[in-house]
């Protein structure tokens, strides 16, 4: 077991964030693209006269869209997160609480966005379009996935791991969704954590889908963020 899990927390930039299994455990990989992010997209560098709407596919403890809105001003984004698993959903508004938002600037539903009913079933203060759409979602193929260490398949949920044999559904319907017409803002961004070796992979599923992108790479070198937006035209 981690220190993380027996600790019941683990820090993410300034914030902590409660963990406990089987939700997955922010990494520091994803909290440098998150707070890169934030200074990169801001609600005072876009000048918008409204609440920036963003959506976090997949959002385990809420640790990206928690860290944006405590970083940008408040009543500058409204963010949603979504997931598959009751227990993080549960876990990640009670994040939301205790790194001091309130529910009109971050609340998790439990809802599956492989599903074909996805976008039918958001309610009306979850509708479209999305100024920003974020994802850490499962990218471990079933290879790597057999290779995993067994603190991590003991302690956190398949389902945030494996995502499929190749390890890239999720972003094809990732792809799917961002593409549909007014699921996005004319503007928007679309920032997706990746495994090892993906980049070119999720880089032409993404442009496949209408988006022009761009790889971040993360301390250690490896390229770990596709940023994807929409050709201004």
């Amino acid at each position: 077991m981690s220190i993380a899990s027996l600790l019941g927390s683990q820090p993410f930039s300034d914030l902590n964030f409660r963990v406990r299994p089987p939700v997955l455990i922010p990494r520091p990989e994803t909290e440098e693209w998150v707070v890169k992010l934030s200074q990169l997209l801001s609600p005072s560098k876009l000048a918008v006269s409204r609440p920036l709407s963003l959506l976090d596919l997949g959002t385990g403890t809420g640790c990206i869209p928690i860290l944006l809105c405590h970083i940008w001003a408040k009543g500058g984004v409204r963010a949603h997160g979504i997931d598959i698993s009751s227990d993080a959903v549960q876990l990640a508004n009670e994040n939301a609480v205790s790194c001091g938002l309130s529910p009109d600037q971050f609340n998790a539903v439990r809802a599956n966005f492989l599903s074909p009913e996805f976008l039918s079933s958001l309610s009306h203060h979850l509708a479209p379009p999305f100024d920003i759409v974020t994802s850490n979602p499962p990218y471990i193929s079933w290879d790597e996935y057999l290779r995993l260490p067994a603190s991590v398949v003991r302690h956190e949920d398949p389902k945030a791991l494996f995502g499929g044999p190749s390890g890239l559904e999720f972003y094809r319907a990732i792809a799917w969704l961002c593409s549909r017409e007014g699921f996005l803002s004319p503007r928007a961004l679309v920032a997706l954590e990746i495994g090892c070796n993906q980049a070119a992979a999720v880089q032409d599923i993404m442009q496949a889908a209408g988006f022009a992108t761009e790889v971040w790479r993360d301390a250690w070198g490896k390229e770990r963020t596709i940023i994807a937006r929409r050709p201004f035209v």
